[in-house]
């Protein structure tokens, strides 16, 4: 809340880094994720600003894309209880050595009570509306993509509305994720393991709790999702639960889809099935390497999670997602419903933006 206040006293947009995906959910102002899943609307705005406060966030090289979203004239200013991380991973203009929460408060404070004609709140001197336009509020609720059609997407990535089509027999990742937007509940939880399409349900699937968002990605170990949330599903059975996974990390955890269908978990699995280890193919094919040995025959993975007591559905196009609709309503009606997999034939030449520019950058 605090943080919320002090931008709007500013006119400032707010971000999080992915950990903290959620954070500052209804917020009209609000851009998502600052860093390698910002949404091409983020990643337009944030290099604009000409100071940037980061509360909590250490500056790094995945939450800056690189650097790229830090305007190179932009005053920097950080806040951190452990006065070693301010500075470490870019020179700040000024570091504040506190608690984030507090600092934030006594900003907010200190804008509220100031003298007319300095930069304050309401009825101190305010400094105007800053970033915070109607047309801007407009174009950012335009950008969230949920309850739009497809086509609206067209704006933020021509990609997603069908400019190029898909390898016949599958779905554009990104097509997936709008449509799963469209049809998931807002009040969900979101578990995302790690791999090459990591950056399409965060950057898609919106929580309205950052408690609910539980980023695996942290650790740099492909197949934990799952397990995560199986465990998230047991903790929070009224809501929902969805993993978000590759086939590769599906694979090194298939054992778990009986824990999930024995536990009546209240939960959706749905995997970007690219049959390979994306990652590695987007990585060492243009340096010219061979990538059978990180490609895998295509599985039917929807067979695999029936024999494991799951429901299951294979999708090549988004009028396949069709049996999710009464999926999700059994799930809340009936408490002993069976999980469900999302088998997702997802494009394998689409290379996700956010890989091709860690790779670039070293």
């Amino acid at each position: 809340p605090a943080l919320r206040r002090l931008g709007e006293a500013c006119g400032a947009l707010l971000a999080t880094s992915a950990v903290a995906h959620g954070l500052f959910h209804g917020d009209p102002f609000a851009l998502g994720i600052c860093g390698g899943f910002a949404t091409p609307l983020a990643a337009e705005l944030l290099p604009q600003a000409d100071v940037v406060l980061a509360v909590g966030a250490s500056l790094n090289h995945w939450t800056t894309r690189h650097g790229e979203l830090i305007g190179d004239g932009a005053r920097l200013i950080q806040v951190d209880v452990e006065a070693g991380a301010i500075g470490l991973n870019r020179t700040v203009e000024l570091g504040v050595a506190g608690d984030a929460g507090a600092a934030a408060q006594a900003l907010a404070d200190a804008l509220d009570a100031g003298p007319a004609g300095t930069v304050a709140g309401a009825g101190a001197g305010a400094p105007g509306p800053g970033w915070r336009t109607p047309e801007l509020r407009a174009c950012i609720a335009g950008g969230r993509w949920r309850d739009q059609p497809l086509e609206a997407s067209a704006a933020i990535d021509p990609a997603v509305a069908g400019s190029r089509e898909p390898t016949p027999g599958t779905i554009d990742p990104r097509t997936l994720s709008i449509e799963l937007a469209r049809r998931l509940p807002l009040e969900k939880a979101v578990v995302v393991d790690s791999g090459h399409f990591t950056g399409w349900p965060s950057m898609f699937l919106e929580v309205a709790d950052p408690r609910a968002w539980v980023f695996v990605n942290g650790f740099q170990a492909v197949g934990l999702g799952l397990g995560a949330a199986i465990g998230a599903a047991v903790a929070r059975p009224d809501r929902l639960t969805v993993a978000a996974l590759g086939d590769g990390g599906l694979f090194l955890a298939l054992a778990e889809l009986e824990s999930a269908a024995r536990l009546g978990a209240r939960l959706l699995v749905v995997v970007y099935d690219d049959a390979a280890y994306g990652a590695e193919v987007h990585h060492f094919a243009p340096m010219g390497h061979d990538t059978g040995i990180v490609r895998f025959p295509d599985a039917d993975l929807a067979a695999l999670a029936r024999a494991a007591g799951v429901e299951a559905i294979t999708v090549r196009a988004p009028g396949d997602l069709d049996p999710l609709d009464a999926w999700l309503a059994r799930a809340d009606a009936d408490a002993d419903a069976r999980p469900l997999l999302v088998d997702a034939k997802v494009d394998p030449a689409v290379c996700a933006a956010w890989l091709a520019e860690a790779f670039r950058a070293g």
